[in-house]
């Protein structure tokens, strides 16, 4: 960015346009591009004035300064924010696919993103007539649900337990009498979930809430969101297990398809498929 694409103050207050500007250019830059000078020089703004809009950006969380360097990467604040945009966005385009997941399956059908380690709920469409626990806006268990089951299947081996935030010898959390709090109970599960591609979840969270969820993938086969299915357990009986299973991953596998699609249309980089889970060969236990 030069100092002729700076947009005038007279399109906004002069401070948030550079301070924007700043924020671009922090982005983009690499290496000793990243350093206050070199980032006002890019934008058009003289060294003082670029070094007062990065410290006040930097106490904000909206970037962060690498003392040894001198050079400037994108904050926890801003890296959140853009996050969140993240899952507001992939939440509008899985509208129609959980509508038709939920209208084919009778049961509430949801998607969670992956935020910080955790998973939110950000869209659901209940069957219609079908009276349906609002999960909208919730964090969840990690152990005790399917969609947490998910998340913890398809991330790395190390970091199941900082997901889960127990040291090795503390027992899971218990909340309905199905939970599960073995930890290598667990790991059993998992490998399960890993095989079939889906996890399931009877009632171990709430004893009304049974599930089955599978992930949604990014380009190197790690979980960015679960897509769900919920019903009372009168109903999702496990017999069901199997069929919602290959109902859920071919959803996730949808909305894997939209965000790598809306990815390309935004980058102009196509990037390759998303990874797909394994084909469920059965029910799980």
């Amino acid at each position: 960015m030069s100092a002729s694409q700076l947009r005038p103050a007279a399109a906004g207050v002069q401070s948030v346009v550079r301070a924007a500007a700043l924020l671009r250019a922090v982005a983009a830059a690499t290496g000793p591009d990243g350093t206050a000078t070199a980032l006002g020089e890019a934008v058009g703004l003289n060294r003082t004035t670029s070094w007062r809009l990065l410290t006040t950006l930097e106490q904000e969380d909206l970037v962060r300064r690498d003392e040894a360097r001198g050079t400037y990467v994108l904050g926890p604040a801003l890296l959140a924010l853009a996050d969140q945009a993240s899952g507001t966005a992939l939440a509008e385009k899985s509208r129609e696919v959980l509508r038709d997941l939920a209208a084919q399956a009778q049961e509430t059908a949801a998607l969670a993103v992956v935020r910080d380690g955790t998973l939110t709920y950000v869209a659901e469409a209940p069957a219609g007539g079908v009276v349906a626990a609002g999960w909208l806006g919730q964090e969840v268990s990690l152990h005790a649900t399917s969609t947490g089951k998910v998340l913890l299947a398809f991330s790395p081996d190390e970091e199941r337990r900082a997901l889960l935030g127990l040291p090795p010898d503390q027992p899971l959390p218990r909340h309905t009498p199905t939970t599960i709090t073995s930890y290598a109970a667990l790991e059993d599960e998992l490998a399960q979930v890993r095989a079939h591609g889906y996890a399931v979840c009877r009632g171990e969270f709430e004893s009304s809430a049974w599930g089955v969820s599978a992930p949604v993938l990014d380009l190197v086969g790690r979980p960015v969101a679960v897509v769900s299915l919920w019903g009372p357990g009168e109903r999702l009986t496990p017999d069901r297990f199997e069929s919602l299973g290959r109902l859920a991953l071919s959803g996730a596998a949808e909305v894997a398809r939209r965000r790598a699609g809306a990815h390309h249309e935004a980058t102009g980089n196509p990037g390759g498929a998303p990874a797909v889970p394994a084909s469920p060969g059965g029910p799980t236990r």
